[in-house]
């Protein structure tokens, strides 16, 4: 697209160039057709499991290239005109021209003004705003780092989030602010300071100073890994380029409403997203998550496609049961997007018994696989409960047996290990726990329990640590979650083993109950054992 004089190593180098550089599809280097089953993506000869979807066209690796460059070379020219983002609380738009001239602005301030450049890590912490996605993009355009943190921890907790990304500088809300180490300058983003950098001169001179390369660290998120305390997650510009939607026309009224926090992984892959599909992305702004407020803005304002995490979705059905004028305001809506954790058969059951027109889309993925590797796309692969889709464009994956550490057949479990462009570059300052979770030839191992079927679709059984041995059986705590969830009066669930000199281990549950129901231990314990004689729940090992 464009004139054809834009494709050149000059407007690569630029942050935010104005026409967008050529894209190349890289080679997928596979074993021959052959030896890859066509049915699961299964080669015997290697015992790995491939992904059969179309690769996605991406530039190649080497020329400088930053997130942001990638992501406004794909929109088309000129501009779209609708919103690029939404707040849902507030209807304040924010159209794809204005989104990058703010962007533009940022950036430029944070060079000239406060003296960000390539490498420097920013903390950020905020609840969602429409600010936030601007920064993010002005951030990494300029080379620095965006290492969003949850604002509701304690002063204890980003304390220690902050020894370990070691940031320069911090973008904090004002209820935010004094909770950030001693030290540590900060930008508030509700002051009139910031707000005056995104209305300022974008000068291209000085987003232009800096060559920004793919393999340069882009983000740094948190996770606990497979076990153990908090690490920080380094993420690449080329990294993020991979989270791209598979290329093809899109409905030029598709709408996205975001309902999970932005600086988990995945909200904060979400944020990106849409931008390089220039797709409407509804922000849902508001600080606790409100089944009838988010299903008004999916009417108000025509939302297609709604991401959430299965806690929101239980809210979502127990509304819908209670009130059945609550599926109406839904009439827009097409799918929904649910990950972050497990979600129970019945659940979906129930989802689709109440709103028949909306299939669900599950993911699979860790904050250290840049969110998900794996998801079900369209309405056929969804109705396949209990699965999360299959493998990602680009994606391998082995299924091991944790006693062995042989690779498994499809429709075996064990621990799923995988491999892609999508992979983190490691912990930051701690090579010791990169070692224990990548391996030399680029192989993660999740921690999770996870089997591959025939067809290629993928089943998470349970965190490989967290199986509970009860007198040699094999207890999933999910399983039991799942079970407790479908309770009336319990509204969520955590399940974990208890060390039991006889048994083993005990499996221990925690609920939190309903509004207004009347919960004890007893009546629990014997809705349990009523549902397990009806349906086993232990395998033998």
């Amino acid at each position: 697209r464009g004139d054809p004089r834009s494709h050149s190593l000059t407007v690569v180098s630029c942050p935010i160039p104005l026409l967008p550089p050529k894209l190349i599809v890289e080679p997928v280097i596979m074993p021959s057709a052959a030896a890859v089953d066509p049915q699961s993506g299964y080669c015997a000869v290697t015992r790995t499991f491939h992904s059969l979807r179309a690769p996605i066209p991406l530039p190649p690796p080497s020329p400088p290239l930053s997130f942001p460059a990638f992501a406004f070379s794909l929109l088309p020219s000129p501009l779209p005109a609708h919103a690029a983002f939404l707040d849902a609380a507030t209807g304040e738009a924010v159209p794809f021209p204005a989104f990058l001239g703010q962007v533009r602005a940022l950036a430029t301030a944070l060079r000239a003004q406060l003296h960000i450049s390539r490498g420097d890590v920013a903390f950020v912490l905020a609840p969602p705003s429409l600010h936030i996605p601007v920064l993010y993009f002005a951030l990494m355009a300029v080379g620095a780092v965006v290492s969003p943190a949850n604002p509701a921890l304690t002063t204890g907790e980003l304390a220690h989030l902050a020894a370990l990304s070691k940031p320069s500088v911090a973008f904090a809300v004002s209820s935010a602010a004094g909770k950030l180490p001693p030290g540590l300058s900060a930008v508030l983003l509700d002051s009139p300071r910031f707000l005056s950098f995104l209305h300022g001169p974008g000068d291209a001179l000085a987003m232009d100073a800096a060559v920004i390369y793919q393999s340069d660290p882009a983000a740094i998120l948190y996770s606990s890994g497979t076990t153990g305390s908090a690490k920080a997650v380094v993420l690449t510009h080329r990294n993020l380029m991979t989270t791209r939607v598979l290329p093809g026309p899109a409905p030029p009224d598709e709408v996205l409403m975001l309902t999970v926090p932005l600086f988990h992984v995945y909200g904060f892959v979400f944020c990106l997203r849409p931008v390089m599909a220039a797709q409407t992305l509804v922000l849902h702004t508001a600080r606790r998550f409100d089944t009838r407020a988010v299903l008004a803005a999916v009417g108000r304002f025509r939302v297609t496609r709604l991401a959430l995490a299965p806690p929101a979705l239980l809210a979502i059905v127990r509304a819908a049961e209670d009130d059945k004028s609550v599926a109406a305001s839904a009439a827009t809506l097409q799918v929904v997007l649910c990950g972050g954790a497990a979600l129970s058969p019945e659940l979906i059951r129930r989802f689709s018994h109440k709103f028949p027109h909306v299939f669900v889309s599950q993911g699979y993925g860790l904050t250290e696989t840049t969110a998900g590797f794996c998801r079900s796309i369209g309405v056929e692969e969804s109705r396949r409960i209990g699965s999360v889709g299959r493998l990602s464009p680009g994606a391998e994956a082995k299924i091991i047996d944790p006693g062995t550490g042989d690779a498994l057949p499809p429709g075996v479990p064990g621990e799923l290990w995988v491999r892609g462009p999508f992979v983190m570059e490691g912990y930051l300052g701690d090579k010791e726990s990169t070692s224990e979770i990548l391996d030399s030839e680029g192989w993660l191992r999740t921690g999770d329990v996870c089997l591959i079927d025939k067809d290629g679709f993928l089943s998470v059984v349970d965190r490989l640590k967290e199986i509970i041995k009860y007198k040699g059986y094999q207890v999933a705590p999910t399983e039991l979650e799942d079970l407790l969830q479908t309770h009336p009066g319990i509204d969520e669930a955590a399940v974990v083993g208890y060390t039991d000199d006889q048994t083993g281990e005990l499996p221990v549950a925690f609920v939190v109950g309903r509004s207004g129901s009347n919960l004890h231990e007893a009546h629990i314990k014997d809705f349990v054992a009523k549902q397990s004689r009806e349906t086993s729940m232990l395998t033998r090992n």
